[in-house]
């Protein structure tokens, strides 16, 4: 039944978490149906790609992309998509940030495929075979998406309306934006300003009820390796907690559960770059064995050797949003794009 008001949801290179978080609203989902038609959505619908590609311009309201940008596939979902859309909303931290497949930026295609096809404990491959992007058989040409060196944020390659960070969206979050959209069909009302973050503008520490002394620390913990206590500060007893980089929204799950944020809500708009951020936070309260907070570059260095994963740290979710967005390479000193 037309309603004259469409949503579609697509996910690139994710997990599909996103796409579950969605069906988390609950009975919500039902009012969305009526609302609105679902144009297309694979993990739901039957809509085919060609379906979509036969859609007049601007004919769906509102099209939710998750997922990060791997491949050419990716992309050409997405640049359809914004053709196809009046609205698009980078939905979730791999759209927004990259997420957790842009720790691939590390790396290139070609380290990657080497490793997951031939040097693997279960790689059984000894002539070398690696996927084609064509391949001639004898019922036609087949094709597979072509990989990209280089792991893209939604906003790389189209235009982005809104952002709906999180590992996946809360359903706040997305209640939130589902009420913004039903007042705007429903009563006419305004839509937030372009590039509107549907989350808190304040950092996660603004917003967590965890008691703070603004006490100086000696070291670093994992969370296994103490008892943390859940009523003070995460950083405070060592362990390391993005808070203080991190934009809140999230509900505080991670600290609810007794855990440190991970920061799969990003940076606020008052930082540039998240793991910088945080690795500054961290540096103001670490000491010294004399509890000096001035750091010697031996201080830092053994600041970092406690890190067990610096990358996975500080960038977990956000590295191709970063300064640095990816590694060079160490012979050439020159990226791949």
């Amino acid at each position: 039944m037309a309603k004259g008001v469409s949503i579609a949801q697509y996910w690139g290179a994710g997990c599909g978490g996103c796409d579950v978080a969605l069906l988390d609203i609950d009975e919500r989902i039902l009012g969305v149906a009526e609302m609105a038609d679902i144009a297309f959505w694979p993990i739901a619908v039957d809509t085919k790609l060609k379906d979509v590609e036969a859609m007049p311009d601007k004919s769906i309201t509102v099209t939710l992309y998750n997922g990060a940008i791997r491949n050419s596939e990716n992309e050409h979902v997405a640049k359809l998509l914004r053709q196809k859309s009046q609205i698009v909303v980078s939905f979730g931290s791999c759209a927004c940030y990259g997420g957790i497949p842009g720790l691939a930026n590390v790396t290139n295609k070609k380290a990657i495929m080497d490793y997951v096809y031939n040097k693997t404990f279960s790689s059984v491959n000894p002539e070398g075979t690696l996927p084609q992007p064509r391949y001639e058989a004898p019922e036609g040409e087949l094709e597979l998406p072509v990989m990209y060196d280089t792991v893209l944020t939604l906003d790389d390659v189209i235009d982005v309306d809104y952002y709906m960070p999180g590992c996946p969206p809360t359903t706040e979050l997305i209640n939130a934006f589902l009420d913004v959209v039903e007042k705007h069909v429903k009563e006419g009302a305004e839509l937030p300003p372009k590039g509107t973050f549907i989350a808190s503008q304040k950092t996660l520490c603004d917003e967590c009820g965890r008691e703070k002394s603004y006490k100086t620390i000696g070291g670093v913990h994992l969370p296994h390796e103490i008892d943390i206590d859940p009523e003070k500060c995460m950083l405070e007893q060592g362990v390391i907690c993005l808070g203080p980089a991190t934009r809140a929204g999230c509900g505080a799950q991670c600290l609810n559960a007794n855990q440190p944020c991970r920061g799969c809500m990003g940076p606020t708009a008052a930082v540039e770059d998240h793991g910088g951020s945080m690795l500054s936070a961290l540096a103001s309260i670490y000491r010294t064995e004399e509890n000096e907070t001035q750091l010697s570059e031996d201080d830092i260095l053994k600041l970092m050797t406690e890190i067990k994963d610096p990358l996975g740290t500080f960038y977990a979710f956000t590295m191709p949003k970063s300064i640095i967005k990816r590694k060079v390479s160490e012979k050439k000193a020159e990226v791949s794009e």
